[in-house]
């Protein structure tokens, strides 16, 4: 008995086109499903990336004022870049100004199919920000 089972399973070789075409939807439906989310993954990064760059230019903004008598009411790249900043590879123009004791930045960024834009924007409200693609960084309400 145990040799006939033998013989019948070692003639069956290969898959059946219903066993293949089972693998094949299954596979179509993980990749519906791993492409697009990936695809936010990748664009979510780079609005990340563009956000902690702000986040730098603000910092470097923030030594600025430390170490030079604030007299004007905003600083613009050329103040910032060769010091405080080593480069700016996101933002081709900038500027940071001040109003009271805020530091308010403003500016536009394009990586890819992101744009971000920043507008009066404070250090919170760059952070708290969550939502990834184009879109504009509203001056806080006062």
């Amino acid at each position: 008995m145990l040799k006939a089972f033998k013989k019948k399973m070692k003639d069956q070789r290969g898959l059946t086109l219903v066993e293949l075409l089972a693998v094949i939807v299954i596979l179509g439906i993980i990749a519906a499903i791993a492409v697009p989310s990936i695809g936010n993954v990748i664009e979510k990064s780079k609005a990340d990336a563009i956000k902690a760059e702000a986040l730098q230019i603000l910092d470097g903004a923030r030594l600025y004022s430390i170490e030079t008598p604030i007299t004007e009411t905003g600083i613009d790249q050329a103040k910032l870049e060769p010091k405080y900043l080593d480069s700016t590879d996101n933002f081709e123009n900038y500027t940071v100004k001040y109003v009271g004791n805020e530091l308010l930045f403003s500016g536009t960024s394009k990586d890819g199919s992101v744009i971000l834009t920043f507008k009066d924007a404070s250090k919170d409200d760059i952070n708290k920000d969550s939502r990834s693609g184009s879109r504009t960084i509203p001056a806080p309400k006062e």
